[in-house]
Parts: C-alpha cells; sequence; structure tokens
C-alpha cells in the first residue's frame, strides 16, 4: 500500500513543531482543571511482607505470579511482568517491608519526555501508558527518577510496563487491587490531601513508631504513592537525594542534548504510521 505523500509531511511537520516548541502547542497541563489527585498511602509500619499486593496485581493486569520473595539482602526490582514488588531491609528497627511501584509523580518526568502523550498523567492522579501511541522511544524510561517504566525487550509486540493505580478499576469505583486485598492495612486510598494529614496524625501521635518524614509529599514535585517508614529512607533503599523541584525541566533538557538524529528518526517512524493509516482509510472509504 502506498503512502500518502501529503499526509506523511503533514504529520511528521506538526511533530517537528511540537518538539521544537517543547509540546508548547499541544497538550493543556497535567495539573489543569484538577482539584484532588488520588493517591496511596503505604505504611511499612504495618506490612507484613505477605506479596498478597503482589498476587493481586498479578491477577488483576494478567501476569505471572511472583515465584521470588522478601529476603533481606536481595533487592528485587519492578520489571515487564511485574509491576509491584515487596522488599525486606535489616534496619536500625530491625526488620521492615517495602512496597515499591511507580510513585505516580504529580508533574511526571516521563510524561513530559513522551514525544507522543502515549506517557499520560490523568486528572484523577494515575499515570498510565497507552500504546496506541507509543513510538518505542523509551524516553520515558531514561527520564524517571524511580526507575520505573520497564521495556518488554524479549516481545515481538513489546509494551512499556509499570502500575497505573489500576485506572481502569478506579474508573469503575473500584480500589486499586492491592489496596483492596492487603490483609494489614498496610495500603489506604484517598485523595492526596486526606492521605497527608492522615500520614501527619501518624507521625504526631505515634512519634517514637514513625520517622518524621513523608515520602513523597516533595519529592520530585509530589507523588501520589506516599510512604511512613519506622526508619529513615535511606536504610529502605530509597533515592533520598532525589530533588523536591518537579523533573519536565530536567527532561527537557535532556531532550535537547540528545543528537537530532535520535530524536527524528522516531518521528519519521511516527510520521510513517500515521500517513499510512490516513491512507488505509481512505482506500476503505473509496471501496
Amino acid at each position: 500500500m502506498s503512502i500518502d505523500r501529503r499526509n506523511f509531511f503533514k504529520v511528521l511537520g506538526v511533530t517537528g513543531v511540537t518538539f521544537a516548541l517543547g509540546k508548547k502547542a499541544q497538550a493543556k497541563p497535567a495539573t489543569e482543571g484538577v482539584t484532588e489527585f488520588r493517591a496511596v498511602l503505604y505504611d511499612s509500619t504495618r506490612c507484613v511482607g505477605c506479596q498478597t499486593c503482589e498476587s493481586s496485581c498479578a491477577e488483576e493486569h494478567g501476569l505471572p505470579q511472583p515465584e521470588d520473595y522478601p529476603e533481606v539482602g536481595v533487592v528485587r526490582k519492578t520489571n515487564e511482568n511485574q509491576r509491584t514488588v515487596v522488599n525486606v531491609y535489616d534496619t536500625s528497627k530491625g526488620e521492615v517491608y517495602v512496597k515499591r511501584q511507580c510513585m505516580h509523580c504529580n508533574q511526571p518526568a516521563c510524561a513530559s519526555a513522551c514525544l507522543t502523550q502515549a506517557m499520560h498523567k490523568t486528572e484523577e492522579g494515575p499515570v498510565t501508558w497507552q500504546g496506541d501511541k507509543c513510538m518505542g522511544c523509551r524516553y520515558c524510561m531514561v527520564s524517571c527518577p524511580f526507575d520505573v517504566p520497564k521495556f518488554e525487550y524479549h516481545s515481538a509486540n513489546p509494551k512499556i510496563n509499570k502500575c497505573t493505580m489500576c485506572f481502569d478499576r478506579l474508573q469503575e469505583g473500584k480500589l486499586p487491587a492491592c489496596v483492596e486485598n492487603c490483609p494489614a492495612e498496610a495500603l489506604v486510598f484517598g485523595t492526596r490531601r486526606e492521605l497527608l494529614a492522615e500520614a501527619r496524625r501518624r507521625i504526631v501521635e505515634n512519634p517514637d513508631l514513625y520517622y518524621d518524614h513523608i515520602y513523597g509529599e516533595t519529592e520530585a514535585g509530589g507523588t501520589s504513592f506516599l510512604y511512613l517508614s519506622p526508619v529513615p529512607f535511606e536504610e529502605l533503599g530509597f533515592n533520598t537525594n532525589v530533588q523536591d523541584a518537579s523533573y519536565p525541566a530536567l527532561t527537557k533538557g535532556f531532550l535537547y542534548s540528545v543528537p537530532a538524529v535520535f530524536v527524528l528518526w522516531p518521528m519519521i517512524l511516527l510520521g510513517v504510521q500515521e500517513a499510512t493509516k490516513n491512507n488505509n482509510k481512505k482506500s476503505e472509504s473509496d471501496e
């Protein structure tokens, strides 16, 4: 099937202009019109390491059930088959379990880096990935300060895999699968404002139990996954050097430093894809 030359250059031109303007020509700010992001508060003092969150997540999203388990000295990471993992650390207050997944940043660097808006910050708060828009550039992986998005390198039709806070379930009025099934109530779902208030209340009422910090309140400009801990977060493997300001500005700097060929080639491929799609629709219409 031949490609409509006019459609190809039209799409390529729009894409190029968008990149040149730093995406100012498209999309509203991620937080425009939003009053309350939904969020999850994770209290590591309550987690017993049962891995119910892992198995519930796998079942909900059709992923393989986890075969390994938390072990001191072994840091398990999320991957293309596992959107959340639980690790255990030997700390100054004994063994502490920690659940890890996408942090769902208020102003996500991954969404800012994405040239096609495949990585998207929803108005409700979760950061989701839309496969029909992705062109496989993987800038989202490079830009994430928490090393979350994972690429299916061994798949014939690769996807970017990450926690979506069970966005489909939220739209149906349900809780995220991990929150709904946590037997220890280590996970609480609500608005970000409510959960920050709850976290502060717990710290004030139990100062000997909690370390006086809510991880995610300010890190990377704030996140929708919030953490409480009995010990300083560096003892739990958290990146405590994450800046408080959001990362999109740094992401933009990275993109402008990339040689043009690496930026323009994905755009060309996207232009081919869109032009072909438009041409196929035209052919079907003529038939």
